[in-house]
């Protein structure tokens, strides 16, 4: 055995316990911990940069119900009256509200539900982004006067 051979194995022993990082490893646990967080904030940025989507869609929702259940409690006769063109929405005394979306309204007297006789009530509310949303329903005669 060669006297550098031995000075090396008493130097550095084989069964010596590895403590801290080596410049390279600290290097690579940087880098990933950069892509990491780079891929955090983008996905960050694009969810806060659609966050007024879903005020929009919920808007839009809701004056698609509120008009269909004002048509709705009319009377049966009446109904074929309710359908309108694409306009701003309106409250109960007609004054215009919420200028950038659009109503629309249809009224499918003829239709039929279950081999009952019906009227189809399809509301479509389009958004400041021109995004629609359309919401349907059924009205039937109830035992009314005039059906």
């Amino acid at each position: 055995m060669s006297r550098l051979g031995a000075f090396v194995r008493a130097r550095y022993p084989a069964n010596r316990a590895q403590r801290g990082m080596t410049l390279i490893e600290l290097v690579i646990t940087i880098v990933i911990i950069g892509i990491a967080a780079a891929a955090l904030f983008t996905a960050m940025a694009t969810i806060t940069g659609r966050s007024a989507d879903p005020m929009l869609r919920q808007q839009s929702l809701a004056i698609a119900e509120a008009y269909l259940e004002a048509i709705s409690t009319r009377p049966y006769a009446e109904l074929p009256t309710a359908a309108q063109a694409a306009s701003a929405p309106q409250d109960v005394e007609g004054n215009p509200i919420l200028g950038d979306y659009r109503v629309a309204v249809a009224v499918d007297a003829a239709a039929t539900l279950n081999g009952v006789d019906a009227t189809r009530i399809e509301v479509s509310v389009t958004d400041p982004q021109g995004q629609a949303l359309e919401l349907s329903g059924w009205r039937t005669c109830y035992e009314e006067t005039g059906c």
